[in-house]
């Protein structure tokens, strides 16, 4: 076990390198679940937006737009003075100025013309109080079009009420990002940038000087030299991956265990250290000389970076555009995050969300098949 040893002694050399990446996980992790559990609900909430309303109409169905935005907004009566309003809105007293004008039942309800209003350029908030003024529109010019009064429509849009919505329990989640899918959404990271380095370095050592033609004229024959160097990459793949997973089930052992497909959490973090491994060896094969060193860090930093940003691990994939979804699919890591992503996103494995994850397991596999052959292809390449 010449070999083996001496791989395992060059991994030793680089035990601080690999402490390091691992904290760097750890924190991103605990970092991300923080931001997770300080709003429980979701991403989305509503905000509240500062709104002036100069009412010159003072009729029930105006008085019915304040009462209906008051409902989600602080909003306040204002004179028509608009070098006083534009001062507001400069110094952000308000955030939404609207303008009701005298006919206000004529000109928007009967004749259909949008409502004067002015808001801060580019504010995100004021799409979304356009989006609730357009409803409230919409709902009297329909009751206005049904043969309602004007004090009929009033009344009837006060009698409206925010829709009750109850999510069905269909075998999927709630539809929140648990803790542990941002744990498992960065373990790709974790094992392109250990592995790559390590592995690369490892590689390189043995390529070195005269190492390879005394390594060929030694009693050990290349077959045995081969299955010990694949044997040294297996065991620092698979210790990586078990602490990878005694860190999920540390912090996450109850969700986990509550909420099923373990196994095939397993499998694909298990397909993904092997996709890193077949990665970081064929890395490893092109980085020699002097400054090999240097060529590796540039190499790893682009190949784990680069395959992180393009297949959904810093980036969601539902985020992504097409295009980019479309280059990520020839690339094994989004393959691996599409099978966590169902992993999360369903309680139970089956029909077609099982067929789906199967096939992205599949997938990785046909990817470490076909990453092997380059390998040994181009490992024969560079022995000749």
């Amino acid at each position: 076990m010449t070999v083996y040893k001496g791989y395992m002694k060059i991994v030793k050399r680089n035990l601080g390198l690999i402490l390091m990446y691992v904290v760097i996980f750890a924190g991103i992790t605990v970092l991300f679940q923080q931001f997770s559990s300080a709003d429980p609900a979701g991403s989305y909430q509503a905000e509240s937006v500062r709104i002036a309303v100069v009412d010159e109409d003072r009729g029930s169905l105006a008085e019915g737009l304040k009462t209906y935005l008051g409902q989600f907004h602080e909003v306040t009566a204002a004179e028509h003075d608009k070098a006083r309003l534009q001062e507001d809105l400069f110094y952000r007293n308000v955030e939404y100025i609207i303008w009701i004008p005298e006919d206000f039942f004529e000109t928007c309800i009967v004749e259909g013309k949008a409502l004067n209003v002015t808001k801060v350029p580019g504010s995100y908030t004021a799409f979304y109080v356009d989006q609730q003024i357009n409803s409230f529109l919409n709902d009297a010019r329909a009751f206005h079009a049904a043969g309602f009064t004007r004090e009929e429509t009033a009344e009837a849009l006060g009698k409206l009420e925010p829709a009750q919505v109850e999510l069905l329990d269909t075998g999927r989640a709630s539809g929140e990002m648990s803790a542990y899918g941002f744990y498992f959404r960065y373990v790709p990271y974790l094992f392109l940038s250990v592995l790559c380095y390590v592995m690369g370095n490892v590689i390189s050592a043995f390529r070195k000087g005269d190492l390879p033609k005394r390594m060929r004229a030694c009693a050990v024959s290349g077959r045995r030299q081969s299955v010990e160097g694949l044997l040294a990459a297996a065991t620092l793949g698979l210790c990586l991956w078990a602490l990878s997973i005694a860190g999920a089930f540390f912090w996450y052992r109850d969700s986990l265990t509550e909420r099923g497909g373990v196994v095939y959490f397993l499998l694909n973090t298990l397909l993904m250290m092997l996709v890193a491994l077949t990665i970081s060896y064929l890395v490893g094969l092109f980085v020699h000389g002097k400054n090999a060193v240097n060529t590796l860090n540039g190499i790893v930093n682009v190949l784990s970076l680069g395959l992180c940003f393009l297949c959904g691990v810093f980036v969601p994939l539902e985020i992504m555009s097409k295009r980019v979804k479309a280059v990520s699919q020839f690339l094994p890591v989004y393959w691996y995050e599409v099978v966590n992503e169902y992993l999360v996103e369903f309680g139970n494995v089956t029909g077609e969300a099982k067929q789906a994850v199967l096939q992205g397991l599949g997938m990785q596999l046909i990817f470490v098949a076909a990453l092997v052959c380059v390998t040994l292809t181009v490992s024969k390449w560079k022995r000749v």
